[in-house]
């Protein structure tokens, strides 16, 4: 079951500083998370982030899982273990879970409290695909193909069932009307055809005129 958490502003801490950690520390950043990456050394790319401000670094060398975790305030909502240490991310874990915090180990997606999956990104799309942790490889391979098949229309698409669907909440109360008002817009040929050449504010003028008659049609129905 993939979840899209709403990270923005959780404590999120990143055991490790190596080429691991700044994929994940990219993953958090991405999602609005506030990160501390604890590590003896740190790869340029994560020093990088540090003087831009993005995340704070602590150097030290972490031995004792229990002894660092008990230096932390505030506490974590997400603790990464991403060191070369296989024994020390195990500790991690459990050390993590024992505190109740959610915990990831990138060499053991098995015993984390969720797997990180691969996602395809595309404007404002985001599609995550997952094999259980079984083939990282094969879902990168997945995730190219999907932002491949992604087009400009389904973007703008996005663009203008967003638009609509705040405009709707303030004229129409019942979900279901609102639905599948929404659906026929999507379905629309001309909609459709001046989304897909780009021309969104034609096909936003097109949608309205299309709310505007179904409100006028249904006037002392709603």
């Amino acid at each position: 079951m993939l979840i899209d958490l709403k990270m923005l502003g959780k404590n999120v801490v990143i055991v490790g500083g190596g080429v691991e950690s700044y994929r994940k520390t990219m993953d958090f950043l991405e999602a609005g998370a506030a990160i501390l990456v604890v590590s003896k050394t740190f790869s340029d790319k994560i020093e990088q982030l540090a003087q831009n401000g993005k995340v704070k670094l602590r150097q030290e060398e972490v031995k004792n899982a229990t002894d660092f975790m008990r230096n932390f305030n505030p506490k974590p909502d997400i603790v990464v273990a991403v060191t070369n240490d296989h024994e020390l991310n195990a500790e991690l874990v459990r050390c993590s879970k024992a505190n109740g915090w959610m915990v990831y180990a990138a060499d053991n997606p098995e015993v984390s409290d969720f797997i990180l999956p691969a996602v395809a990104k595309v404007g404002e799309i985001q599609i995550g695909i997952s094999t259980g942790g079984k083939s990282p490889a094969m879902a990168s391979v997945l995730r190219r193909r999907i932002e491949n098949i992604l087009t400009q229309e389904d973007l703008l698409q996005i663009k203008l069932q967003n638009y609509l669907r705040k405009t709707l909440k303030d004229k129409i109360q019942e979900q279901k009307i609102r639905k599948n008002l929404l659906y026929s817009i999507m379905e629309n040929l001309d909609i459709k055809k001046a989304l897909e050449e780009g021309k969104f504010q034609e096909a936003q003028e097109m949608a309205t005129i299309i709310i505007g008659k179904y409100l006028q049609d249904n006037i002392g129905k709603l």
